[in-house]
């Protein structure tokens, strides 16, 4: 499935990722992700370019599927005139709740025309249509999924692998609905229960902070690792400096859906601490909301008052190059495998 280390770059969307981290590890033998969230097609085309300047080796491209489920549009309404005093503070006004779908149809031509080695879903699964559409333009199709329903629904799309998070990854939950019932499953019992139902390549994903971690969970079933908070402290990642030093603070972290009304594992800080109990189920509408005050806290070199998504390994973090990165992974890997 990855001809090389098997170890696979979380897209780390929303600021981290960034061309020259994808390539780095690519170029040192692992598979590189550019992330298309949160961003136009006519960025992610130029991101693209980018890293093809930098490295001949595979890269991956990660998409988010534009899921609508309903919401409490009160809810979600009483959430916003809650940030107006966070606005305050940062002398910004909160956004206005609302849907996109994230570009998604000029992302998908994108992706066809542009043609990454792989392309990769987050938030749902497209239809056979597409990605069969895709395996035309050449690219192999992953997707992400947090229980055995949904890597079953995968599976019947045709994709070619599925990458199964865990409940301690950090960011978003990559589940395709975000429902309160939904119990986050550990990474070693969801990737043995999916194992047992499919004979996809299986990319494990989720607290994954030492090479032993690693090992654990090739010998659980899976073909690769994705490693996104490892990542973190990179030279080339996207990181801010308020972000580095809380992430080297040892902090714990949680799921909470105050930053974008979705569930997502970070650190624990001031916005969460203050809003989590009152935040609502609704994306990308409270991702809206909140954008422009988590903006103008990153510009202040505030960490209190921005998401800092970091899974459960995050105390295992390293800095340095991407490219040590996963030589010093490689050789422990190899170590420990042999």
């Amino acid at each position: 499935m990855i001809a090389g280390i098997p170890i696979v770059l979380a897209p780390l969307a929303g600021g981290p990722a960034t061309p020259e981290l994808a390539a780095a590890v690519s170029s040192a033998g692992g598979l590189g992700f550019l992330a298309a969230g949160y961003k136009t097609a006519a960025a992610v085309e130029a991101d693209l370019a980018r890293v093809r300047t930098l490295t001949a080796r595979p890269v991956g491209l990660n998409l988010f599927f534009p899921a609508r489920e309903p919401v409490d549009d009160e809810a979600i309404a009483a959430y916003a005139a809650r940030m107006r005093a966070e606005g305050e503070r940062y002398g910004v006004a909160p956004g206005e709740p609302r849907w996109t779908d994230d570009d998604w149809e000029a992302k998908l031509e994108l992706a066809a025309r542009e043609r990454p080695e792989v392309v990769s879903f987050t938030f749902g699964c497209p239809g056979r249509g597409t990605v069969e559409r895709l395996h035309r333009s050449g690219c192999s199709v992953w997707c992400t999924v947090t229980s055995t329903g949904e890597a079953d629904e995968a599976a019947a799309s045709g994709i070619d692998a599925l990458v199964v998070q865990g409940a301690e990854a950090g960011g978003h939950q990559g589940s395709f609905h975000d429902r309160d019932e939904d119990e986050p499953q550990p990474l070693r019992a969801l990737l043995e229960a999916v194992g047992r139902r499919t004979s996809l390549p299986l990319v494990a994903a989720g607290g994954i902070g030492t090479p032993a971690a690693a090992v654990e969970a090739l010998a659980a079933g899976a073909a690769a690792v994705q490693l996104g908070t490892a990542f973190l402290l990179a030279d080339e990642a996207g990181t801010s400096d308020a972000y580095r030093a809380a992430l080297s603070a040892g902090t714990e972290t949680r799921l909470t859906r105050a930053f974008t009304g979705r569930r997502a594992r970070g650190l624990v800080n001031r916005f969460l601490v203050e809003h989590d109990a009152y935040a609502p189920r609704g994306y990308p509408q409270v991702h809206y909301v909140t954008a422009p005050i988590r903006a103008a806290a990153r510009a202040r070199g505030d960490a209190g008052g921005v998401n800092l998504w970091a899974g459960t390994a995050h105390r295992d973090a390293r800095a340095g190059s991407a490219s040590e990165l996963v030589e010093r992974w490689a050789r422990a890997l190899g170590s420990a495998i042999a």
